[in-house]
This record gives C-alpha cells, sequence and structure tokens, in this order.
C-alpha cells in the first residue's frame, strides 16, 4: 500500500495535477468582433466601433495585440520574460511608437490593482470549447464579465492585462464602464498554428518615439 499511498500524496500535494487536461496553447491567432451598447453615443461613433476589429496573437512568451478602427490603429507588443511592452499608434499617416519598462507597464496597468474575480458556474460554448463564466471588478467601478475556455490557456495571459489570473483562454468578454456604456468582444475565429515570429518585430523605422 506504501506505494500508492505514495502516488496519490504526488496527485494531491502537486496543484498541477487538478489542471493536467488543460492545454497551454503556445502559438494562436484569435480574430475578435466588437460591438457596442452605448444610448447616448453618437451614431458615427457607434458606425466606427462597430466596424473595429481586435485580434490576438501569441508564439511562446510573445504576445501583439492588435486594434484595428476606421481612425485609429494600435497595435501592443509584449513580452512576458522581461515584462516589458511596445505600442505602436497609426492616425493616417502620422505613426508613434512609445517603449514601456516593466515598471512603466505595470504603471500603466495600475487601474488593475486589487481588482477581484469571482469565478461563476454559468456555462457556454464559444467556437466548439466549453466556457466558464467570470466577473472582474475594478475598483472604479468598471465591471468586466467574461467567460474562458477552461480546456486550453494561452502562454501569455497577459494579453489582456485583467485576465492574467484568469484560469482558462478568454474568448468572450463584455467592459461595463457605467449603466450607459458596454463594450462586447467576442471570439470568431481562432486559429491554432504557428505565428511569423515578424509579427513581433519591433519597427526600427518610421514612427516617432513618444516618452
Amino acid at each position: 500500500m506504501k506505494p500508492v499511498l505514495f502516488v496519490l500524496g504526488i496527485c494531491l500535494s502537486n496543484p498541477f495535477f487538478v489542471v493536467a487536461q488543460q492545454r497551454v496553447v503556445a502559438e494562436c491567432a484569435v480574430h475578435f468582433k466588437i460591438t457596442v451598447e452605448e444610448l447616448k453615443a453618437d451614431k458615427d461613433v457607434l458606425n466606427a466601433i462597430q466596424t473595429s476589429s481586435k485580434t490576438v496573437y501569441i508564439k511562446g512568451n510573445d504576445c501583439r495585440v492588435d486594434l484595428l478602427s476606421p481612425s485609429l490603429n494600435q497595435s501592443i507588443i509584449y513580452e512576458k520574460l522581461n515584462g516589458s511592452a511596445v505600442v505602436l499608434r497609426e492616425f493616417g499617416n502620422n505613426k508613434f511608437m512609445t517603449k514601456l519598462s516593466p515598471e512603466k507597464w505595470t504603471e500603466a496597468n495600475k487601474q488593475y490593482d486589487e481588482m477581484t474575480i469571482s469565478l461563476m458556474n454559468e456555462t457556454k460554448i464559444i467556437l466548439g470549447y466549453d466556457c466558464k463564466k467570470a466577473i472582474i471588478s475594478l475598483k472604479d467601478g468598471t465591471v468586466y464579465t467574461l467567460f474562458y475556455a477552461t480546456s486550453i490557456i494561452p502562454s501569455v495571459k497577459e494579453f489582456e492585462f485583467p485576465f492574467r489570473d484568469v484560469p482558462g483562454f478568454v474568448l468572450e468578454y463584455q467592459i461595463k464602464e457605467s449603466v450607459e456604456t458596454i463594450v462586447n468582444y467576442k471570439a470568431v475565429k481562432i486559429f491554432l498554428s504557428p505565428v511569423q515570429a515578424s509579427k513581433f518585430d519591433i519597427p526600427t523605422s518610421g514612427y516617432r518615439i513618444l516618452n
């Protein structure tokens, strides 16, 4: 009986045993559709948001998030190993780059300090994945309502900073900043295939550096 008890003890004491069937996704591209519920927004603003899109690229310890809209294109390239990030913005022909050290990246996301996460029992299926509901509450009153796939988890969960403690891959989320403003993001395509390394290259010219 001792060998059996020894193996059982390892299983119970190892936190990774519980999620042994959860697959770590280290290569993928996820496309999100964006919709908005804004009672008082201008129709042109609503149309601009409705035609915007968000794509998340993950490769090993690197992550890139592209937000494309009629008036602004923004990319955030994040390196998990050192915690630094680069933000690229394009307004028409104007291009700007901001480099964030680990300290500046943390400072830029300080609104997520002291946030709380509540894991719920509600479920739904998104792109064939069983997902569970979670609610993230920020101290400024902003609320994230999300659904995450339980069978997969990204190698870089910080593709959306408040998702870093979510125990799965977030495929749908809603941001409610006020009673009148709700923005929805829902994954409509997911590609679990290799991502070109060039996606994470930092431009060396053509951008104005902003501090």
